[in-house]
């Protein structure tokens, strides 16, 4: 698995996949975006003409003289929740590119481009965690926004952290898959197989498309580790790597009997 800082050890053969990249609707304002926009200025104007006749009518010859720029000066302030949407989505682009400079190092055979490359990717990933930490400042109750500060934590390096990131979106979202993924992903960083297991198995029932990517860090995970067992016990890894390899089995064998095959979810 790709990670940063001293926890980088060797280059991802098969990068892990990021979460959705959806920006969340913003609500700012909304009466100004697309066909509503149009639905506001109409009676605005019909109003202003309206006031335009009477003043004329009236005896007054001067047209009113805010015009739109009354109105917009009566917008109110963006709610606290409107802010942390818009945090959110400056961190959404923010890791995007944080992203794509962690592909192009695995792609870079020079050593020196390769960690100019990851040391870029490692500044993105912090400015993006202070965005999606603000937003979650500003709405708590975010779980999109909590989600992404276990992602970019745990791309950081800071696997406990990201951990209760996670447990806190989970809170928030009990059956917000791709929090219960994130932690499986991060669970595997900590070397904490059983709960990387578990965490399998609750997306298996629910959402095989994300079960069959964690798997995949698994099966990454194994080989790694195999080379390189660090403070893993050479009969945990094994059983492990046994648990993995039965797993991918059934879940082959099993794919054909949902109705949408690997792709069912919750």
């Amino acid at each position: 698995m790709f990670s940063l800082g001293r926890i980088m050890r060797k280059p991802e053969q098969n990068p892990e996949p990021h979460p959705a990249r959806q920006l969340l609707i913003l609500a700012i304002h909304s009466h100004f975006i697309g066909g509503d926009m149009r639905n506001f200025i109409k009676p605005l104007s019909l109003v202003l003409l309206l006031s335009t006749c009477t003043a004329f009518g009236a005896g007054g010859g001067s047209m009113p003289s805010g015009g739109m720029g009354s109105a917009s000066r009566m917008d109110p302030p963006p709610t606290p929740e409107e802010q942390a949407r818009q945090s959110y989505n400056a961190g959404v682009k923010a890791v995007e590119k944080a992203d794509g400079l962690g592909a192009d190092a695995l792609r870079q055979t020079d050593a020196k481009k390769q960690q100019k490359a990851l040391d870029k990717a490692k500044s993105g990933y912090a400015g993006a965690l202070k965005k999606f930490s603000k937003a979650t400042e500003l709405n708590p109750r975010m779980h999109e926004a909590w989600n992404y500060v276990g992602y970019t934590n745990r791309k950081l390096g800071n696997y406990e952290a990201a951990l209760a990131a996670y447990d806190r979106a989970l809170s928030i979202e009990p059956r917000y898959a791709q929090a219960i993924e994130y932690r499986g992903h991060a669970y595997l960083g900590l070397n904490r197989l059983d709960d990387a297991k578990q965490a399998y198995l609750t997306l298996f029932s629910g959402n095989r498309q994300l079960a069959a990517q964690l798997l995949a860090a698994m099966q990454t995970w194994v080989g790694e580790h195999r080379g390189n067992p660090g403070s893993v016990d050479g009969a945990s890894l094994e059983a492990f790597a046994s648990w993995v390899t039965e797993r991918s089995a059934i879940a082959g064998q099993t794919a054909s009997l949902t109705r949408e095959g690997a792709s069912a979810a919750w």
